[in-house]
């Protein structure tokens, strides 16, 4: 900003000043004015003083509207900034919630598929000795069943052989009946050969 018309005013007494001399025998801290210079100076002086002191006074409040639409930017930054800082944490909770939230459902899940493993291998362990259990009491009744059947058929086989062997002696009881008795023929006594004399080897 240039100079305003008051300090114009002011150099221009300052420099009329300079040139002004002093009276005759002088010391030299007076000097002689032209009365109407100065009072045409000192009267535009007070004219323009109103006008500087209103010009200023705008210059200083568009200088405080400067300043407080700047301290209002400044504010509006400073809370932006803060926003967008609350929002990072409150999105870095919100992630270590849902990461701490996703480790417990993990460890939930793993627990869980952990219990049904040692309830499925229980459960397969029990169906395994019931299994067991039911195929040996099967093979025992089969094996009693069996050796019941042994037993009935050596006592029936026993029964069949007799009755067999009392069917062969009838038969062989009427075969005698049906033929007449002859008498035995009687046994002729072997005859004793003479002993030969071993033949001499020839020389």
């Amino acid at each position: 900003m240039g100079n305003s018309r008051i300090e114009q005013i002011i150099e221009e007494i300052e420099d009329y000043i300079d040139t002004c001399k002093g009276p005759l025998l002088s010391s030299g801290d007076k000097i002689i004015v032209n009365r109407e210079k100065m009072e045409e100076l000192l009267r535009e002086l007070r004219l323009k003083t109103p006008e500087e002191i209103k010009r200023y006074q705008k210059v200083l409040a568009n200088k405080e509207a400067i300043l407080a639409d700047a301290q209002k930017r400044a504010e509006a930054i400073v809370a932006q900034a803060n926003l967008q800082n609350q929002e990072l944490v409150n999105e870095h909770e919100i992630m270590q919630q849902a990461y701490e939230q996703a480790n417990k459902v993990i460890e939930m899940a793993a627990n869980q598929a952990q219990d049904i493993l040692d309830n499925a291998t229980m459960d397969a362990n029990e169906i395994r000795m019931g299994a067991i259990q039911y195929t040996d009491e099967k093979l025992a009744e089969l094996q009693d069943i069996v050796q019941r059947l042994v037993d009935t058929s050596h006592v029936r086989y026993e029964a069949m052989l007799n009755n067999f062997q009392d069917f062969f002696n009838e038969i062989s009881s009427n075969r005698a009946e049906l033929l007449p008795q002859q008498p035995e023929p009687e046994k002729e006594e072997p005859k004793e050969e003479p002993e030969t004399a071993a033949p001499q080897a020839m020389e």
